[in-house]
């Protein structure tokens, strides 16, 4: 127990956030807007997140996901964003595709392709509208006391520099090896893929129209999504190239031709000559769901709470829902008088996510190991199942929707509406 002169001497937040990344600095900016004070402790340097070989992927900001970033106010700082028109997904060289075309259900895209570099600097440029939220870094949380002595004590946090906070509620975003998960005791399900995603910029002669391509090859799916033009106007995507774990090793040990080479048989001639600009970079695929997402005054959000193979690009926007439903759930608490990091608050936040999750999570298990190998009647059948969703339009239509996060009960940000 923290003795009363320690306590008092600790600084008051109504949330801590632990991890400062692409989730838990929107968590933060989302709960900040809505006049809850916020610290963020993140272990690196806020300088080096920003520095183009950090991270050099890209993610799929589905149209709610957009919504919600444009309610909180951080979509306005996002200067590239390429508008998803058309999804088109392929398996190998078979005739037989889906074709999702966004004029078949509205004007508006499917969402955006963003670089993570680019999510960053909007990130950090928002925290100039949100006084109420201080972001602690390069800095770790040293230890944690969740008040377990007195139903009603807040959280304790001492960080590595001595630094003491307190707050009524933790928010875990600190990735799929979390701390704050592995401190709670909560038990994860996880299994590896065996595959490694490469991940590079290419640069082609012809537009890519704004379409995002998915082709099902043997080792794993073979993504191109269409990247805004560079400032000399030259055409990009950015591969994201499945591919089992030690060939992928082997391709990323190639030298600049040779890798160029590997990477040009599987992209095609679609769009004209092509090459890799940029640095390239590699990422292990595995699938990890925790079994309880909430513990006492602690709250998992994104990455922690759950990671999924990337094939459907909706990694992210699990985190992003996950925001938003915590976000709606904490400041609807807050306005009725009640202690943010009550259970019954938490449990709210709990039982509006794990269905999503876990179905999502589920879908894109199968959809790994249907399309990642090269089994003749499994390649038969899934081709056939491509052509009828292609040509059943409800069904369709339904995917679609998918695509764009507008299904299921959605939180209000995720529908572009703020809380008050």
């Amino acid at each position: 127990m923290t003795h009363p002169s320690v306590a008092s001497q600790a600084e008051l937040f109504d949330v801590v956030v632990i991890g400062g990344g692409l989730n838990g600095l929107t968590q933060a900016i989302a709960l900040a807007r809505h006049g809850i004070s916020v610290a963020v402790i993140d272990r690196e340097d806020p300088a080096r997140v920003t520095e183009a070989a950090f991270d050099g992927r890209v993610s799929a900001i589905a149209l709610a996901s957009q919504r919600m970033l444009d309610a909180i106010g951080l979509w306005r700082h996002v200067r590239m964003a390429q508008p998803m028109w058309d999804i088109r997904v392929s398996d190998g060289d078979s005739l037989l595709f889906v074709h999702y075309d966004h004029s078949e259900i509205g004007s508006a895209p499917f969402g955006y392709l963003v670089e993570n570099r680019v999510i960053r600097q909007a990130q950090q440029a928002a925290l100039a509208d949100c006084p109420n939220l201080e972001l602690i870094a390069p800095m770790t949380a040293r230890s944690i006391d969740y008040g377990l002595s007195g139903s009603g004590a807040p959280a304790e946090i001492e960080l590595g520099n001595g630094r003491r906070l307190r707050a009524r509620l933790i928010v875990g975003a600190d990735g799929r090896q979390s701390a704050i998960r592995r401190d709670a005791g909560i038990r994860t399900i996880d299994w590896s893929y065996r595959q490694t995603g490469i991940v590079c910029t290419v640069q082609h002669a012809l537009p890519h129209e704004g379409v995002a391509q998915e082709r099902f090859l043997p080792a794993g799916p073979f993504a191109m999504l269409p990247m805004t033009d560079d400032a000399a106007g030259h055409h990009r995507s950015s591969l994201v190239w499945s591919e089992p774990t030690e060939r992928a090793a082997a391709i990323m040990a190639l030298d600049d031709a040779g890798f160029a080479a590997e990477m040009r048989q599987r992209f095609g001639t679609g769009y004209g000559d092509c090459d890799v600009v940029g640095p390239r970079w590699s990422y292990p695929f595995s699938f990890m769901l925790a079994l309880k997402y909430t513990a006492h005054r602690m709250a998992l959000v994104g990455d922690s709470a759950h990671g999924i193979h990337p094939i459907a690009g909706q990694g992210l926007n699990l985190g992003l829902r996950d925001i938003a439903a915590l976000t709606e759930a904490v400041v609807d608490a807050r306005r009725l008088g009640l202690d943010i990091g009550r259970s019954d608050v938490l449990e709210r936040y709990e039982r509006w996510r794990r269905v999503d999750n876990v179905v999502l999570g589920a879908v894109t298990d199968g959809l790994t190991r249907l399309f990642s190998n090269d089994i003749a009647p499994l390649r038969i059948a899934r081709d056939l199942g491509l052509g009828m969703v292609n040509r059943i339009g409800p069904l369709k239509k339904l995917f679609m929707r998918h695509a764009m996060g507008d299904v299921g009960r959605l939180p209000r940000l995720l529908k572009g509406e703020t809380l008050g």
